[in-house]
């Protein structure tokens, strides 16, 4: 069973210049999410063989097992675990992933249970609950196949005690308003966690653990990836108590919270487990698909097209407005010179931005990352930024990103929209909706990060 690829819409314009370039931007953003997707990752990385499971560079005799659980959260949760039906169908005897609300699939053998994100809720907690008694249930005679993409930190929610699910989100809130990085807010989220930080993987032990994991992280590391589940973790309750600190929000956060890390501090509450605990010989973490996967396939459509693609980074990370006004001022180089790449050029990014709100208005990353560049790149000709989440959700819409051209601007102020005024007030969304420049894809079934996509088009 494979997860259905999205039909991307976007309304056209009225610029002479603009609708080839939109098609052509739609059509390698989908090369994109095509290259990520989970069922066929989950099948690069594991297969059947007669009576043997083969996972990455491991074995494991069927006939030897005496049970085969699936856990794990995710956006991509319910793709990949269907993925994992389909090539062990009845052998598998049961198992539980939370994922994100109508992020789901037909399963017979696996449960799917939708919660909260990109805040948790009580359905988190539950599912998490119900996941951390089957890991702890399983014995070394059994298998646990935990599957683990984008968003998967917030819908594992299992708040180490005395910290609550609504003390936690009160933490996670405060973090996202101020701009912390998802290393960051992951680094504390694992320190007031009970499953977070490898502490799923102690649960599972002594059983064998395979962790087929879709990354949404800035240079794919294993302990930051939905906070690190099933992988040993490099952060301490040093780091989070520094963080919070960093970002001025310390004596903002709940008592239990405080108590919770200064009680880590003093070495009352034991640390999350580091890489030399036995309970990692019998795990193994494997990268199924990640971001650069999905701008490499994006290189290769933008060639097809007859651009000239060039990769920038995987690794783009940092305030959104000040790098979407590094890839505008790359499209007016483009134009005035022909550098760094001749037109026609497809310049290409992928990482995850972060936004600190100052207004009250609706968007998110991406549509706020293409508001602030189509300011910089307005009356260019020829000229197109695109910028849009693989998973098909920016922030709290149903925007998966938007696209602008230099006409967008004009085309703006002639509706009566001040792009200025919308971008002070984080207010993107309201900005693209009425100009048709929305990216709505619905759910991907995949999360790899962003993907910024510069085009220029040949001169007239």
């Amino acid at each position: 069973m494979t997860h259905p690829l999205p039909i991307m819409s976007v309304k056209s314009s009225n610029s002479r210049f603009s609708d080839p370039l939109r098609k052509h931007a739609l059509s390698i953003f989908r090369a994109s999410l095509q290259a990520v997707d989970p069922a066929a990752a989950v099948r690069r990385h594991v297969r059947v063989s007669r009576n043997w499971l083969i996972a990455g560079a491991s074995r494991y005799r069927l006939d030897a097992l005496r049970r085969i659980y699936v856990i794990g959260a995710g956006k991509a949760g319910a793709a990949m675990a269907a993925a994992i039906e389909s090539l062990l169908g009845d052998r598998i005897s049961g198992g539980l992933v939370n994922v994100k609300y109508g992020h789901t699939a037909k399963l017979r053998r696996i449960e799917l249970n939708e919660c909260g994100h990109p805040l948790p809720d009580e359905n988190g907690v539950e599912g998490a609950r119900r996941i951390a008694q089957i890991a702890a249930g399983a014995s070394a005679e059994d298998l646990v196949l935990c599957v683990i993409s984008g968003g998967g930190s917030a819908l594992l929610p299992l708040p180490a005690p005395p910290v609550t699910l609504e003390e936690k989100q009160a933490v996670t809130k405060l973090l996202l308003a101020c701009g912390a990085s998802i290393h960051e807010i992951n680094a504390v989220r694992k320190h007031i966690s009970a499953i977070k930080g490898g502490q799923l993987a102690r649960m599972c032990w002594p059983a064998p653990v395979i962790a087929l994991m879709l990354s949404d992280v800035i240079g794919d590391n294993l302990d930051v990836i939905a906070s690190g589940p099933t992988a040993p973790d490099s952060s301490t309750f040093a780091d989070a108590h520094r963080i919070l600190n960093h970002y001025g929000v310390w004596d903002k956060c709940p008592a239990s919270v405080r108590q919770r890390i200064q009680s880590g501090l003093s070495g009352r509450v034991p640390e999350t487990p580091k890489p030399a605990d036995r309970i990692f010989r019998t795990v193994q973490n494997i990268v199924a698909g990640n971001n650069a996967a999905a701008v490499s396939a994006a290189a290769r459509s933008a060639r097809e097209l007859g651009y000239r693609p060039l990769v920038l980074s995987t690794t783009i990370e940092g305030e959104t407005r000040e790098i979407a006004r590094m890839h505008a001022a790359i499209a007016r180089e483009i134009a005035a010179s022909g550098r760094p790449a001749r037109p026609p050029c497809c310049v290409i990014s992928g990482g995850e931005t972060t936004v600190t709100l100052r207004g009250n208005g609706l968007g998110g990353r991406n549509q706020e990352f293409v508001l602030a560049a189509a300011i910089d790149i307005a009356g260019l000709d020829q000229t197109l930024i695109l910028s849009a989440g693989t998973d098909g959700t920016d922030g709290p819409t149903d925007a998966a990103g938007a696209v602008a051209t230099g006409s967008t601007i004009d085309r703006a102020r002639r509706r009566g929209l001040d792009a200025r005024s919308f971008l002070a007030q984080n207010d993107s969304y309201h900005f693209f909706e009425p100009l048709g420049d929305l990216i709505k894809t619905g759910p991907t079934g995949t999360n790899v990060m962003d993907l910024h996509l510069i085009l220029v088009g040949p001169r007239p």
